[in-house]
């Protein structure tokens, strides 16, 4: 046997040399696409804040389809009737309690989460009347997160300013 081990020895030695000596492969590049680039913070906030002027609008008009475009499946609205879902959110945009002559959304601020969460807040002020009273301005907040490529909201809140 140990006649057989410099015999062994340098076998193991002569391999290691050799597979040490290959070059090693490189993949094939793949033809995939290039990635979009980030949108800045500043760009979101635009975006957002033009949605949710057309989610005021689409209040304003009782107009229920741009909220159906706009907001997640699994929205939560938080407001002085309590928490609400899309589809209740839904029936009360159509049901039309409010009339709304304008509207002015201003002092928004954008807070990111994460890269795929963002915060929105402003003040809102309408001129008109739900059920009979006069709308108060507010402060908003309204969440939303990005899937597959598109923001959505998904969580809404308003707290009367003072």
């Amino acid at each position: 046997m140990k006649k057989y081990l410099p015999f062994a020895i340098g076998l193991i030695i002569a391999l290691a040399s050799i597979s040490f000596g290959q070059e090693a492969t490189k993949p094939a590049a793949s033809p995939s696409p290039k990635p979009k680039p980030a949108m800045s913070k500043a760009q979101i906030q635009k975006n957002l804040a033009a949605t949710e002027t057309k989610l005021w609008e689409a209040w304003k008009n009782k107009d229920p389809k741009p909220f159906k475009a706009w907001i997640a499946a699994d929205v939560v609205g938080i407001g002085e009737q309590g928490i609400t879902n899309k589809e209740a959110l839904l029936k009360e945009i159509a049901a039309g309690g409010c009339e709304i002559k304008s509207f002015s959304l201003s002092n928004w601020k954008l807070t990111m989460v994460s890269s795929n969460v963002a915060l929105l807040t402003y003040k809102g002020t309408a001129d008109g009347t739900c059920g009979g009273t006069a709308i108060p301005p507010v402060w908003a907040s309204s969440t939303y997160v990005q899937r597959a490529g598109k923001w959505w909201a998904i969580s809404h809140q308003e707290t009367p300013a003072k």
